[in-house]
């Protein structure tokens, strides 16, 4: 899941080095921690926040069938 994030982030932004995916694993539940540049934020979250949805949406279509639910979180 971290490369499908990263591959998404990438392609949203103007400088596709400074995306980072972090993967946190708990007891319940998988969450992803998404960091981009500071100037690049505005565009992974979109207007009213729909591409970060949309990025949610993704990743938890993706992992359906996983036996642990998966978080996006956008770190700043």
């Amino acid at each position: 899941m971290e490369e499908l994030v990263r591959m998404i982030a990438e392609s949203l932004v103007d400088h596709p080095e400074q995306v980072q995916v972090k993967t946190v694993e708990g007891p319940e539940s998988i969450v992803l921690e998404l960091s981009v540049g500071p100037d690049d934020m505005g565009k992974v979250i979109g207007k009213q926040g729909r591409i970060a949805k949309a990025i949610r949406t993704v990743v938890k279509a993706a992992t359906a069938r996983s036996e642990k639910p998966v978080f996006v979180e956008i770190m700043e």
